[in-house]
């Protein structure tokens, strides 16, 4: 059985192991900064801040008999203030025509933008590549296991949950349109500038253009960059759009991977939410969904997916699983889809 859980200090070295996999913007190569997400974490599931961009959930996906740790998904209870605001470049275009000529164009455009109004940013999605072709949806499941914390901590999140998808890169793993026009203004690797720009952003506002960019001006693969995602990462847009998340014309003004937006409460997964007593009487596995479960555990929080049927006075689960759970009848159990 694999079970989603809070991470803890414990997990640094494996979730170290797993960030060097890939490049995520949420979930650093670097295990100094790991370890301070950690220690973040434990405190926001344990006591978390008023002030909600002072909270990071790491959640992991652990084998429950081997006890390793395969996957993790990260949640940023708040994106986007005033001192660390969020940059992106919206994408638009602009009309241009010559009436003497009887001629015109319409140009793509990227223009630098700021916010600070706040989001909740679901990121740092990881799957040990192992299990990725296994047909369990394990990547699925520590994902969904996200949103089943949002659904029964709705308060300590924001009205908007917001996602930065990553885009395709060159054989060389470079971002094409950082290098047609993030390293024309900074003198630095993309990945070094990625860096700086979670703990200083500030220089992205001062020496990034200001203006529009013209796409027509970029060279082809930069253009074809913009608001795409990479091979490995469709199945997670895929996965965002079925869940209601919708892409916002805007994308990550380093690398042009797009960005994707959904109210909190109207995420599938989190509307489609039950809190129901437990009954293991008249269980038919022909009835039953899959869905993502809490459970009491050790852990702060810990769920699992189990097949259960649903009605609206109770939830029905086969009774050796309840036992070897240790769930008994009439516990009140949270749970959300995850087909």
């Amino acid at each position: 059985m694999y079970i989603v859980r809070s991470a803890s200090i414990d997990d640094l070295n494996e979730l170290y192991e797993l960030s060097s996999l890939m490049t995520f913007i949420n979930l650093p190569n670097d295990k100094i900064e790991l370890e301070e997400m950690l220690e973040a974490s434990e405190k926001s599931f344990s006591n978390p801040s008023p002030d909600k961009e002072d909270n990071v959930y790491i959640f992991v996906l652990e084998d429950d008999e081997k006890k390793n740790v395969l996957g993790v998904s990260v949640i940023h209870a708040r994106h986007g203030t005033e001192k660390h605001p969020h940059y992106f470049m919206k994408v638009g275009n602009e009309q241009k025509y010559c009436n003497s000529l009887n001629t015109g164009f319409i140009h793509g455009t990227l223009k630098l933008g700021v916010d600070n109004t706040g989001y909740t940013e679901i990121g740092g999605l990881v799957l040990h590549p192992d299990l990725r072709a296994s047909g369990d949806k394990l990547g699925k499941q520590v994902s969904f296991g996200r949103f089943l914390y949002m659904a029964g901590h709705m308060n300590e999140f924001c009205e908007l949950t917001h996602s930065e998808l990553m885009p395709p890169f060159d054989h060389e793993g470079k971002s094409p349109l950082w290098e047609a026009i993030g390293r024309r203004f900074l003198n630095m690797d993309y990945y070094d500038a990625d860096k700086l720009s979670r703990k200083n952003p500030e220089f992205i506002l001062s020496l990034f253009p200001s203006d529009n960019i013209y796409q027509t001006l970029l060279p082809v693969e930069a253009r074809e960059a913009v608001g795409k995602v990479g091979k490995s990462t469709l199945p997670v847009k895929n996965m965002l759009e079925k869940l209601g998340f919708v892409y916002t014309n805007e994308v990550d003004p380093f690398d042009g991977g797009p960005h994707y937006r959904c109210a909190t409460k109207e995420i599938k997964a989190i509307r489609l939410q039950k809190s129901l007593p437990l009954s293991t009487q008249g269980f038919k596995e022909e009835n039953a969904e899959l869905r993502l479960v809490q459970i009491p555990s050790a852990h702060r929080f810990c769920c699992v997916r189990l097949k259960m049927v649903i009605n609206d006075q109770e939830c029905l689960l086969e009774p050796g699983i309840a036992k070897k759970l240790g769930l008994n009848d009439g516990v009140t159990l949270l749970s959300i889809p995850c087909n």
